[in-house]
């Protein structure tokens, strides 16, 4: 019996080793691969980061129409695996950043920062995968190969605000003191976006949303438009929404042009019926009329497009620069407090920097609502359209519930958070986020209040005043 079992074992392992073999052997023979013109070959620092992700075939659970292993395809492995799929293309997609290798381009602040995260919190590959591929385990050496590069990359191609040397390989950048603009348009764009003529009862503007001495916001749950009513979802920030990769929740407008459209228009927000209207009031008033000439020339015609620029070439100027997290970026390092700084290294090493860095610390990709929990079942009530996210957009199932990540910077003047502004205080906040964002679900007291003090440092200045001491 003893021999047997000898037997059966010694089998039994023979045959792992064999399937680990083939394993090895698939993996490198199918792993994504540069071309020979690709810039990265001649790139040793982003060439040994695209070796680590290619060998440890990242690409399988982040990617699809890959050739999977032979054990993807047995019946109760297909099953066991197909929600590891679904969940690894949900929580990040590798291809952006495989085509941005071959083409030698730097990948966005965003990816770079999700991939940084995880090499952190050595999540990657996970341990399951490990069983049957054991060459994708990745040593210290490989993680320092991927970090180098994530950093280098950012000092090399986001390192153009400002920050000083020793923070330019960091997930957050300071906002620049300005943007280029048109001056003309800009001018005319301020004076729109205060003008109540633009809605459909002369009572509200642009800025009765986007209150400027408020953050950017109304501080409501959600907006209040034409004749009282109350829309769906909460206000974003208009500042700094220039450096968003899309505007509103869900990203349904591509730029700022297409975002100030919006509003006008909507019969729940200021209910104006049509452009041709809105033209003909602007065109009634007699200080408009130079203004738009020298904004677009003297054949200027007033319609949504010469409107919509120049509200969108003022917003570009809703920038604030000047925080006291961005001094410290640029190398005051008593510009914010002991307990700041370790927030933002707990900021950091708890996840949050994978999905809100750049320069808004935020507004640089989608991201599912609920990663690592079920945010809507435990709020409780309805799912709404407006928690539908980008899928109202896409239809696509993958986009459900996912939402432009929202800026940070001014975070503690814009109360109430989410879309669903369902929660009140910055404390609950990072509570939330961390319970169903982050794998770190139930934060210390101590880091709570360390990561809020780190994010009161983000409040900048508009104008020359800080948006703290604004009044509303």
């Amino acid at each position: 019996m003893k021999r047997i079992i000898v037997g059966l074992v010694g089998a039994g392992v023979v045959a792992y080793g064999g399937v680990v073999a083939f394993l090895q052997h698939f993996d490198h023979e199918t792993a994504p691969r540069l071309t020979a013109v690709s810039p990265t070959n001649k790139d040793p620092v982003a060439l040994a980061a695209f070796n680590v992700l290619s060998d440890a075939r990242c690409d399988y659970c982040h990617t699809t129409g890959r050739e999977l292993p032979f054990y993807f395809h047995l019946p109760v492995a297909n099953q066991l695996m197909e929600k590891d799929l679904v969940q690894g293309r949900r929580h990040f997609r590798i291809e952006p950043v495989l085509e941005d290798f071959e083409k030698g381009v730097p990948p966005s602040e965003e990816q770079l920062s999700r991939i940084e995260e995880v090499i952190v919190q050595n999540r990657m590959p996970p341990t399951l995968y490990l069983l049957m591929h054991w060459h994708a385990h990745l040593s210290n050496a490989d993680r320092q190969a991927v970090l180098t590069w994530v950093r280098d990359t950012r000092a090399r191609y986001y390192a153009n605000t400002g920050a000083a040397p020793a923070f330019t390989g960091e997930p957050v950048r300071p906002v620049p003191e300005q943007v280029a603009v048109n001056d003309a348009q800009v001018a005319l764009g301020r004076k729109l976006f205060f003008d109540t003529k633009l809605s459909g009862d002369n009572a509200s503007s642009c800025a009765s949303c986007h209150d400027l001495n408020r953050g950017g916001v109304d501080r409501l749950k959600t907006a209040t438009g034409i004749g009282g009513q109350k829309g769906p979802i909460n206000v974003p920030s208009v500042y700094d929404a220039y450096f968003k990769i899309a505007q509103f929740w869900n990203g349904r407008a591509p730029d700022l042009v297409a975002q100030a459209a919006g509003p006008v228009m909507n019969p729940v927000e200021m209910g104006s019926h049509d452009w041709g209207a809105v033209a003909d009031k602007l065109n009634g008033d007699p200080a408009y009329a130079d203004l738009f000439k020298a904004a677009f020339g003297p054949s200027v015609v007033i319609d949504q497009q010469s409107i919509t620029t120049a509200i969108a070439e003022f917003e570009k100027t809703l920038i604030t620069p000047d925080s006291p997290f961005d001094d410290y970026l640029k190398g005051k390092k008593d510009a914010i407090s002991p307990q700041a700084i370790r927030g933002y290294e707990r900021f950091k090493a708890i996840g949050c920097s994978g999905c809100h860095s750049g320069i808004g610390l935020g507004g640089g990709a989608y991201e599912a609502m609920g990663l690592e929990g079920d945010y809507f079942k435990d709020r409780g009530g309805p799912v709404t359209d407006a928690d539908e996210g980008r899928y109202a957009v896409t239809h696509e199932e993958g986009d459900r519930s996912r939402f432009v990540v929202p800026n940070l910077r001014n975070i503690d003047q814009t109360a109430p958070y989410f879309h669903d502004g369902s929660v009140n205080t910055l404390e609950e906040a990072v509570r939330k986020m961390a319970r169903y964002q982050t794998p770190d679900t139930n934060p210390s007291d101590q880091d709570v209040a360390d990561i809020v003090a780190f994010l009161k440092t983000l409040t900048g200045r508009y104008d020359g005043q800080s948006l703290a001491d604004m009044k509303p």
